[in-house]
Order: C-alpha cells, then structure tokens, then sequence
C-alpha cells in the first residue's frame, strides 16, 4: 500500500540529498584543486648535467671567465663576452646543462652541423652562441700523442658511455663543426668519479691519449647515458702546440689547468638551477613541462592550470552526472 509522503518530509530529503551531493562536489573540487597547487608548487627541474672540464669546455671556461668578472657579469674573453652578449648569463650559470633529453644515443643525422656545441639547440638553455666558429675561443694547449687525464662534471651522476672525438687534421676552426670533422679516438664505459655530485669539483676521470695533431681543433665529447634517452654534449678548444694543459683567453692571463679550476673555489653557484637526481627518468616529467609551455598567454603554469583545472572539470561533471543518475526525484515513493 502506498502512503502519502508528507510534503515537509520531502522537501527535508531534498535539502539532505542536494547538501550531501554539495559537500560530494566541494569535495572533489577542494580536491582538484589541492592538486593543481601541490603540482605548481614542485620546483622546476633542471635537466641532468656534464661537459667536459679538463679540457675546458665552451660552457665550463666562459663561466670561470664570467666568475673572474662577477663585479660585471661580463667576460672578459671575447667569445664568451659575444655569447653572453646574446643570450645572457643563465647558461653559464648552467654551465653543466648542455643536453639533449631525446637523443638516445644518437649524433650523425639526429644533431645537425653547426649545432654540436649546444646538443642540437635541444638544451633548456640557449647555448647556440657557444656554435660559433671563431678562433677566440679559451683554449687548453696539448701535445699530440701525449696521454692526458681527461675531466668531465658529474653535476648529476649517471652510468653510461663517453664517446671521444677531435678534429681530423686540416680542420678549420673558423668553419662550423659538422660531424665529419670528427675522428672518434675513444670510447669509455662508466669511468671512475671523484667529487660529489652537485658540487663544482666532482668530475669523472679516465685517460685518454690524445692523437698526433698540429694546430687548433675541438675536442668533442657525447656522454650517452644508460637509463635514459638523456645525451649531453661538450665541445672544448684546444691547440696542439706541445703545451701541457695550460688554458689561455681567460682574464689574467695564461692559466695552468689546476689554476683555471680553482677559480671561483668556494663561491657556490646560487644561480643554477635545482637538481633532481630522478630528471629525464621517466615520461611524466616532460607531460608536465608540456603542459606548463603551451600556456596560450606565455605564461608559466598557465597551461598546467588550464590543463588540471579541464580535468577537474570532467571529474566534476563525471561526479555531477553519477550523483544524479542515481538521485531520485523528489516525487519517487516509497515501497
């Protein structure tokens, strides 16, 4: 039998039911919301990072040339001066960051000539000044055939291979280095590292006896990781003129090598960028990054907000549309 539903008691249930179905909404809104803040809230993550040290790299001798003029923040050597000139400190700040998050190993066809010294103008930084073919560059002076320690960062440590290269004899410094200007002299897996990763002076470290050259040329190196796609890429200017590691274009004068990595000893680099030991470990990192860099305003986040709060969207919808169908209306009876 039927009984009639008193109209107080149904407008009561209502009231119980649309509240139940508020604090449900609020809920998962409160919810979405929490996660777009905690999302926004992690730091930006830098890319892994290492160029050569010993010989200097492009990177590494500009930014000891840049910590020599910290009063200016301009180098003094004219190359690097040119560089930052064009595209500001922050690269040299992030010295160590030459990369590519995607090469996989690859070089020859994948990273274009001209491009080699900054990973194919792939790199979070703008490195594409530090191409420039010019003869001004710091230089490390070597012997030909000598066997040289070789020093490249361990800003973030990684296993994986090394590969070597200088330039074949007749090349022309004042020519952009493409691929087949390159002899590769040397091929090393998981080198020893002395120093702490994070830190300025942490380097790994093997030998490497360098081939009989005359003249200028550029050590190449591409340091291929193991556990990821992540490549970075190094390019150091030398001059095979019988020398014995002495750095020359750095303000004061000539340098010995122990003397170039000294300077700047003590003075933590404040403005690099955060690392993080798990970077370019994984696939969701770089879904994040994309969804922060197609903010259609320019602004960083604002995709990534757009981007959670569309989600939160279809979560409000799907809970909206799941509460209601399973609401009853208000004049359903009773059985």
């Amino acid at each position: 039998m039927n009984i009639p539903r008193s109209p107080v008691l149904v407008r009561a249930r209502s009231r119980v039911r649309h509240s139940v179905r508020a604090r449900r909404l609020a809920s998962l809104a409160g919810a979405t919301g929490i996660a777009a803040a905690a999302v926004l809230a992690v730091p930006g993550t830098a890319a892994a990072h290492g160029v050569a040290m010993v010989p200097g790299s492009r990177t590494y001798l500009c930014y000891k040339d840049l910590l020599a003029n910290s009063s200016t923040q301009m180098p003094t050597n004219p190359a690097c001066r040119a560089a930052v000139q064009e595209a500001g400190t922050t690269p040299l700040y992030n010295w160590f960051a030459v990369l590519d998050s995607n090469a996989g190993g690859r070089g020859d066809g994948y990273v274009e000539d001209g491009t080699l010294c900054s990973a194919g103008d792939r790199s979070p930084y703008d490195f594409a000044p530090y191409n420039a073919a010019r003869t001004d560059w710091p230089v490390t002076h070597l012997t030909g055939g000598a066997t040289i320690e070789m020093n490249y960062s361990n800003w973030a440590h990684h296993p994986g291979k090394f590969k070597v290269y200088v330039t074949k004899e007749g090349f022309d410094p004042e020519q952009p280095l493409g691929w087949s200007d390159l002899e590769n002299v040397q091929t090393v897996q998981d080198p020893p590292q002395e120093g702490g990763p994070g830190s300025e002076a942490g380097h790994y470290y093997w030998d490497l006896r360098l081939p009989e050259r005359t003249g200028r040329h550029i050590l190449f190196v591409q340091w291929i990781r193991s556990d990821s796609q992540e490549n970075f890429f190094s390019c150091s200017d030398v001059v095979f003129d019988g020398g014995n590691g002495e750095v020359t274009g750095l303000t004061g004068g000539e340098r010995s090598g122990a003397a170039v990595t000294a300077l700047g000893a003590g003075k933590e680099n404040t403005k690099a960028d955060a690392v993080h030991e798990d970077h370019g470990d994984g696939d969701a990192t770089p879904d994040i990054e994309n969804a922060a860099s197609e903010s259609p305003t320019g602004s960083p986040g604002v995709g990534l907000v757009s981007a959670l709060a569309g989600a939160g969207a279809v979560v409000l919808a799907g809970g909206t549309v799941l509460h209601l169908r399973h609401r009853r209306p208000d004049n359903a009876t009773d059985r």
